[in-house]
C-alpha cells in the first residue's frame, strides 16, 4: 500500500493516495493483509514490527481478520510491540469504554503477543504526573525504533488521534480536551453526553507523521464530506488529518459511501474523462440541475459545455435530447401507488399492477425507523388495502432512559395496589429494580429484568403506532434479534440464528414487496447488521418462485436521505399525510423530545424525517417536476 508514483486523471483533486472498495469489509481485509505482510517481512528479517494502533468502529473487521489470520494461517505477533493512539481521561482499564478493553476484547485476548509488548495510553495516571507519563510515552515509540506502521481513523472534526481542531503539526503526545462534536459523537457508547469525559490522552500530530507508513480508514456516508476536506482540502490545523498530506507514504482506505463526497466519485465529469453510462448520465443532468437552479428542462447547450459536460451534448445531439431523458425518467419514480396503481402500465410507473393487493413486509431495525422513516408510505399501503405486516428486528432496548423503567414499573406496582390484587412478587421486583437502577454507574450493562423492562416499553410503543396506522396485532412480528441483545451499544456478530429468524419470516408471508432500511448511517450499526441479515435471508430463498416476483426496496430517512439520482420510488406525501406520520412517530414516547442516542443531529427524529421529506420534494421541484409537500424516497435492490 505504497503511496502512488503515477496520478490518474480522476484522482487528480486527490492530495493524499487513496482506494476505494465496494464494502468496508473487502477494505478491513486488504488493510489486514498489508499489516500481516509486514509482520512477516520484520519476522524473516528477525526485526521487531512496531504497529500505532487505533480505536473505534474503523478497525474492529480489521482485527477480526487479524486474529483469523493468526488461528487459520500461523500469523504470529511475538514479534509485534503496538502502541495505540489514545485513551480517554480519566478512565479505568475495565470500563466498558476504555479503549484498553476495546483493544483486548477485539484482538489482544485472541493473539499471541507478549503483554510487556502492548503500550496503550493509562487512563489513571495522576493529574499532576499526566505531563511525564506523556513523555515516557513518546521516549518508549522511540526506544521501540519508531512506528512501522500507524492506523488511523477519523473522527467528523477531522481528528486523527484525539487531535482536535487546532492541533499544530508537530504537537507531541499530551492531554487534550475533547471538541464538543467528538463528545456528541462518543454519547451513544456512554449513554449519554454527560457521562463522556471531556479529556483524552493522545498522540500529537507529529508523533504520528513520524511513522514510517500510514493507513487512514473510513467507512459510511457520514465520513464522506471530512474525508473530502481532509484528501482534497488545503492542509490547515482546522482538519487536522490534511497534515497527512505532508507524508510521504499515506494511503486513505474507503468504501464506496465513505467516499461519495471526492470529486472523481461525486462529478467525475470534472476530473477527466469518463465512460459515460445510463447512470453516470443521469447523475450529471441532475447534479447540473440542481447547481445551477434549473429545472431539467431549462438546461442549455451552454450550461453542458460549461460545466465539463459537453460529450453528452456531442453524444445526444442537444441538450434538449438529454433533458427530455432524464426528465422522464425522474417523473415517472413519482407514484402516489406503492403497491402499485390499478390500471396503470407498468413502464410508467415503479411497481407493477398486480396483484392488485400486495402482501408487504416492513422490516424496522428499531422500533420507530418504520414510521420515522417511511410512515407515509406505510399509512398508504394499509389505506390501499394492501395485507401490511411490520417485523422489528430489535427490541431497542438500550435506548430507553431509567426513569421510564421506573414509571411503568411504579405503574404496575400501583395497578395491583388500585385493584387490590395480589402483588408481592410485584412490591419485591418493583423494589429490586429501583434499586439496581439507583447502584447503576453511567455506561453500566442493565440487569436482565431492567434490560426487559426497556424492551416492553418500546414493544408497547410500536403497536400503539402500528394501530394508529392500521395494522392488526397480529400483524406486527418482534424478532427480537439475538445479536442485538448484549445490554450494551456494542453487539455481537451477526450470526446464523440472526439470520434464520429473518428468513423463516419471509418463507412465512411470502411477500410481494419487502421494505427494509438502508440507511446505514446510524452510528450504532444496527442499521447495517440487519440489512445484512435480510440480505443473506433473500439470498438463501431467491431460486423460490414467489421471490421472483418479490420488489425489495429500501428506506432512509432517520439519518440520511437518498441521494436524487439513486432514487427509484418517490413517494408524494400531502400536508395531512405528513401530520398523521408525525402522530405515528409520537407514539414512540420513550423516544420523544430527547432520544437516548440522538446522534450528531440536535432535532428529534419527526423533525429530521419531515425536513428530509420536504427537502426531497423541494430538489424535485427545483428540477420541474410537479410540486408536492414532501416525499419519501425509495431505492430498489436487485437480488437476482
Amino acid at each position: 500500500m505504497e503511496a502512488l508514483k503515477y496520478v490518474h486523471p480522476s484522482t487528480r483533486f486527490e492530495k493524499i493516495p487513496t482506494r476505494i472498495f465496494a464494502d468496508s469489509r473487502a477494505a478491513s481485509h486488504t488493510v489486514a493483509r498489508r499489516i500481516a505482510e509486514l509482520i512477516r517481512q520484520k519476522q524473516a528479517a528477525g526485526e521487531t514490527c512496531v504497529l500505532g494502533l487505533a480505536t473505534g468502529s474503523s478497525p474492529v473487521t480489521v482485527y477480526a481478520e487479524l486474529v483469523r489470520l493468526h488461528r487459520e494461517e500461523g500469523l504470529s505477533f511475538r514479534n509485534v510491540v503496538t502502541f495505540n493512539l489514545d485513551e480517554y481521561y480519566p478512565m479505568q482499564p475495565d470500563a466498558l469504554q476504555s479503549y484498553v478493553r476495546f483493544m483486548h476484547e477485539h484482538l489482544f485476548d485472541h493473539i499471541d503477543i507478549p503483554p510487556e509488548q502492548i503500550h496503550i495510553p493509562d487512563g489513571t495516571v495522576p493529574r499532576d504526573k499526566v505531563a511525564d507519563y506523556c513523555r515516557w510515552y513518546e521516549d518508549e515509540i522511540r526506544k521501540s525504533g519508531g512506528i512501522d506502521l500507524q492506523l488511523l481513523g477519523i473522527g467528523r472534526t477531522g481528528h486523527i488521534g484525539f487531535n482536535e481542531p487546532g492541533s499544530g503539526r508537530d504537537t507531541r503526545t499530551r492531554l487534550i480536551t475533547l471538541d464538543h462534536i467528538t463528545i456528541v459523537d462518543a454519547a451513544s457508547d456512554f449513554f449519554g453526553e454527560e457521562n463522556v469525559p471531556r479529556k483524552a490522552i493522545t498522540m500529537g500530530v507529529g508523533t504520528i507523521l513520524e511513522a514510517r507508513e500510514i493507513v487512514l480508514m473510513a467507512w459510511g456516508e457520514g465520513k464522506a464530506p471530512i474525508i473530502r476536506e481532509a484528501v482534497e482540502g488545503p492542509i490547515s490545523d482546522h482538519v487536522p488529518a490534511t497534515y497527512l498530506q505532508e507524508h510521504p507514504n499515506t494511503t486513505v482506505v474507503l468504501d464506496l459511501a465513505a467516499a461519495a463526497e471526492l470529486t472523481r466519485v461525486k462529478t467525475p465529469w470534472l476530473a477527466g474523462e469518463v465512460q459515460w453510462d445510463d447512470f453516470l448520465v443521469k447523475k450529471a443532468v441532475i447534479w447540473l440541475g440542481t447547481t445551477l437552479q434549473k429545472p431539467i428542462l431549462k438546461l442549455t447547450n451552454r450550461d453542458y459545455m460549461d460545466n465539463g459536460m459537453g460529450e453528452l451534448v456531442t453524444e445526444y445531439d442537444t441538450a434538449y435530447n438529454i433533458n427530455i431523458r432524464i426528465f422522464n425518467e425522474l417523473q415517472r419514480t413519482i407514484t402516489g401507488w406503492p403497491g402499485g396503481k390499478p390500471g396503470a402500465a407498468y413502464y410508467d410507473k415503479p411497481v407493477a399492477q398486480e396483484p392488485a393487493r400486495k402482501r408487504v413486509l416492513i422490516f424496522s431495525p428499531h422500533p420507530d425507523d418504520d414510521v420515522i422513516s417511511m410512515g407515509g408510505t406505510f399509512i398508504r399501503l394499509v389505506d390501499q388495502g394492501h395485507d401490511v405486516h411490520v417485523a422489528y428486528q430489535t427490541s431497542g432496548n438500550i435506548a430507553v432512559f431509567d426513569d421510564d423503567v421506573i414509571r411503568f414499573a411504579d405503574f404496575v406496582n400501583d395497578y395491583h395496589e388500585a385493584f387490590d390484587l395480589k402483588q408481592e412478587v410485584t412490591r419485591s421486583l418493583f423494589q429490586t429494580i429501583r434499586q439496581q437502577l439507583a447502584q447503576k454507574k453511567p455506561g453500566e450493562v442493565d440487569s436482565p429484568e431492567v434490560q426487559t423492562i426497556k424492551g416492553l416499553i418500546r414493544r408497547g410503543e410500536a403497536k400503539a403506532a402500528c394501530r394508529y396506522v392500521g395494522i392488526p396485532d397480529d400483524h406486527v412480528h418482534f424478532l427480537d434479534m439475538p445479536f442485538y441483545e448484549t445490554g450494551r451499544v456494542k453487539k455481537k456478530p451477526i450470526g446464523e440464528e440472526d439470520v434464520r429468524i429473518v428468513r423463516e419470516l419471509i418463507e412465512a408471508i411470502e411477500p410481494h414487496q419487502i421494505y427494509a432500511a438502508g440507511d446505514l448511517s446510524d452510528p450504532h450499526g444496527t442499521h447495517r447488521v440487519c440489512l445484512d441479515a435480510i440480505f443473506r435471508a433473500i439470498d438463501q430463498l431467491k431460486d423460490r418462485p414467489w421471490m421472483q416476483q418479490c420488489y425489495v426496496w429500501l428506506y432512509r430517512g432517520a439519518w440520511q436521505e437518498w441521494e436524487l439520482e439513486q432514487i427509484d420510488m418517490a413517494v408524494p406525501l400531502s400536508p395531512d399525510e405528513l401530520l398523521r406520520k408525525r402522530r405515528a412517530i409520537f407514539k414512540h414516547q420513550s423516544q420523544k423530545d430527547r432520544p437516548l442516542f440522538p446522534g450528531h443531529d440536535s432535532r428529534e427524529f419527526w423533525q429530521r424525517a419531515e425536513a428530509r421529506n420536504r427537502e426531497t420534494a423541494r430538489l424535485y421541484d427545483l428540477l420541474g417536476l410537479p410540486e408536492y409537500e414532501a416525499l419519501e424516497a425509495f431505492k430498489r435492490y436487485y437480488f437476482t
